[in-house]
């Protein structure tokens, strides 16, 4: 079947992308309601600097009004479709209410609990408009200095919203995220504790992250270590950074990679990941022994790679086997990987499809993909059983697995699922192309009536409300709806 041949991906020779990397920068120091912050507005100013000298495309917002936040949190969550990294930077004024975290706009005028909510943008907001970028969602918070209500608003009282219901701290800091997996949120100190202005220009944090974040081949999640022992030095101890969440599978470096081999670069894990540096390896085995899942999974991928003298399955496997056990779903998809191709492991199909099932229940999208065809296709000793891998589909293409999300439309453009519509089918492959599917681009460039004319004047139609196609609806992929197809996936002209 014509939908079970995208499930690689093709190299195009087209050179022109959209920023690859994306910064949203807030600082609010002078508020008109509450009391001032000395340094915020000059740590943003010199971090947007900063951003800017490493290759980051920056948005800065000094002093901004709620609505002007917002936005431009719109509009960067568009922009971040297209972008393999989003971050986003605040500093000002921030409180927890409810076990929910609220970061406060300069013309806030609160009174109340309800005010906070109505007034300031909360973490979530955040973390929504980052949530689409390609590769890897960085949320940094220097927003938890001190309590700017005083006495005059009890922030344990509750909210008028679905907030959790973990225990309010109080004023004194900020309350624990939740990310989702590929997405790290940084705060300038622990939950529940304050971080420090500091008594020059910036802060403390604002210093080590400048300082760290613009040296080339420093590893993103070792940077963000360093960061944490620079800030523990500067404040004698007093205020400790920390991290929630987990990053993607492949290495990343703000700055670039520097003098490291060129296939750090490499989407393979395994070939980028062996491309670091002896002393990089050090301080994850180290993280490592920690219980950190990324570090043994960074571990394994090493010696997963057959070029690498390191290489060692049977050492992968071990390192993989702790990471599952603690939790990981990459590391219970790669288990399963190792399991159903007995490398390093006795070859065992009945814990390959256990495993896999784990990863899936975490909705871990490569676990899901897999168990749809292995449920259409009969594979690992089960049954063919279309109905059960459309639920797999489903699941892997709301999780915006870039490969299901076309395999699921054209399972609709086939009319094999009756509750679903051109456009919904549309939506599906519109969505893989902003996700960076190039195997999509190249079956709508070359191959564009494999799609039924409904489907491709509903994806025409999608096209046109973002102004990425401007002529007739008549499902003619002409050089007009191939331009904008390619802007769609990120590509300029």
């Amino acid at each position: 079947m014509r939908w079970l041949l995208i499930c690689f991906l093709l190299v195009l020779p087209w050179p022109l992308a959209a920023a690859d990397r994306v910064a949203l920068v807030i600082g609010v120091s002078d508020y008109q309601s509450i009391p001032p912050l000395k340094n915020t507005a000059n740590d943003a100013t010199a971090l947007s600097a900063v951003l800017g000298d490493i290759g980051f495309q920056v948005t800065t917002l000094i002093n901004a009004s709620g609505s002007d936040m917002r936005a431009a949190l719109d509009t960067f969550a568009f922009e971040s479709e297209t972008a393999d990294l989003a971050l986003i930077y605040f500093a000002g004024h921030g409180v927890e209410v409810q076990g929910e975290n609220f970061l406060i706009p300069a013309d806030a005028r609160v009174t109340s609990n309800a005010d906070i909510q109505k007034e300031a943008l909360s973490l979530d907001d955040l973390l929504a408009a980052v949530d689409r970028a390609r590769k890897m969602r960085i949320v940094i918070l220097d927003s938890c200095r001190d309590n700017p209500f005083g006495d005059f608003i009890d922030l344990s009282k509750p909210v008028q919203s679905t907030a959790s219901e973990v225990a309010t701290r109080g004023a004194g800091g900020l309350a624990p995220p939740a990310p989702d997996r590929g997405t790290l949120v940084a705060f300038a100190a622990k939950d529940g504790n304050v971080a420090l202005d500091g008594n020059g220009n910036n802060s403390p944090f604002a210093l080590a992250l400048m300082d760290k974040m613009k040296q080339e081949g420093l590893e993103i999640s070792l940077m963000f270590r360093q960061v944490r022992d620079d800030v523990l030095s500067r404040t004698a101890n007093r205020q400790e950074p920390h991290t929630y969440g987990s990053l993607s599978g492949i290495p990343f470096f703000l700055a670039g990679a520097g003098d490291l081999p060129p296939q750090v670069n490499a989407d393979d894990p395994k070939l980028a990941w062996s491309a670091l540096r002896p002393e990089d390896e050090a301080q994850f085995i180290k993280l490592a022994e920690a219980g950190d899942t990324r570090s043994l999974m960074n571990l394994a991928y090493m010696r997963l790679n057959p070029q690498d003298a390191r290489f060692d399955p049977s050492a992968a496997a071990d390192y993989i086997e702790r990471a599952a056990k603690a939790g990981s779903p990459e590391a219970q998809y790669e288990l399963a990987v190792q399991y159903e191709a007995g490398k390093g492991v006795p070859q065992d199909t009945a814990r390959a499809l256990e495993l896999y099932r784990q990863s899936a229940r975490q909705d871990y999208p490569d676990a899901l993909n897999d168990l749809g065809f292995f449920h259409y296709q009969g594979m690992l000793g089960l049954p063919a059983d279309p109905k059960t891998a459309l639920i797999y589909f489903e699941r892997a293409a709301d999780q915006r697995h870039p490969q299901a999300m076309y395999n699921f439309a054209a399972l609709i453009d086939d009319g094999l699922i009756p509750d679903k519509t051109p456009e919904d089918a549309a939506e599906y492959i519109y969505q893989a192309l902003r996700a960076g599917s190039r195997s999509v681009l190249k079956v709508l460039t070359d191959n564009p009536e494999q799609l039924k004319l409904a489907t491709r004047r509903a994806l025409q139609t999608r096209l046109t409300q973002h102004d990425f196609y401007q002529g007739t609806i008549d499902g003619d992929f002409g050089p007009g709806t191939q331009r904008g197809l390619r802007r769609a996936y990120g590509l300029t002209e």
